[in-house]
């Protein structure tokens, strides 16, 4: 198993552009930002890389967690790791929200995951989902890919995206040979790690600056329907 920790310093942000969740600024202070790269055939076979990361107020950083598998014995491993991450955050660190993207995916993938190997845990139970694809979906209404959300964002990855199909490559090739992960470079394993974590730590910086940005393409929504209208009145009158 490849363990990696990583702590990254934040960049100053301003409270009032931070998503407001029920009413409060400060969710992102109890929130964990998760994503997963998972294999999946007809129906999930493993999790490849777990990432996540939470807010340290104090130290001003993101302490960032992950676990990637190196063969088939490690995909029920990570299992029993990420159970012990979320009940580790849930009692120590008093985290209470899970952030995502589209993340009923990767909830789906590790609750079965989870269940079909008997690991008793049901993260649903302890953690409340903030879905920003779907926060974004509400708002805008419209969808989008977390890439177009982050060039929104003006946030730029150090790595070269990877497709979600080239990963389950990658980890259907790991399950099925035992020395693969041996024989693969040490620079496509990092790529990989590294994909994952900027993913996470792009949740919270879209968090952070949530209303900088959408209001801005919500004030443009708002334009473009009132111009609709405007042009819809002069049609009406024009065919009276």
């Amino acid at each position: 198993m490849i363990i990696r920790e990583n702590k990254i310093q934040v960049d100053d942000y301003f409270l009032k552009n931070v998503l407001e969740v029920e009413g409060e600024k400060e969710v992102f202070e109890d929130a964990l930002f998760f994503d997963l790269e998972h294999y999946v055939y007809r129906k999930p076979i493993c999790i490849g890389v777990f990432g996540c990361c939470y807010y340290d107020k104090k130290k001003n950083e993101i302490n960032v967690t992950q676990y990637m598998i190196e063969n088939k014995k490690e995909s029920l491993d990570i299992l029993d790791l990420a159970k012990k991450y979320f009940q580790n955050m849930y009692t120590k660190e008093k985290k209470k929200y899970i952030v995502t993207f589209s993340g009923n995916n990767d909830f789906t993938v590790i609750n079965y995951l989870l269940e079909k190997n008997n690991v008793d845990y049901v993260i649903e139970d302890y953690y409340k989902h903030i879905d920003l694809q779907r926060e974004y979906e509400n708002v805008i209404g419209k969808n989008i890919g977390l890439k177009n959300l982050e060039k929104l964002f003006d946030i730029e990855r150090e790595s070269n995206v990877i497709s979600g199909s080239n990963l389950a490559k990658t980890f259907c090739k790991v399950m099925k040979d035992s020395d693969y992960m041996n024989r693969m470079p040490q620079e496509k394993k990092d790529r990989i790690l590294l994909y994952n974590e900027q993913d996470v730590v792009s949740l919270f910086q879209i968090y952070v600056d949530w209303n900088k940005v959408v209001n801005e393409e919500l004030i443009q929504k708002e334009k473009e329907e009132a111009k609709k209208t405007v042009y819809k009145s002069k049609e009406e009158i024009h065919n009276q």
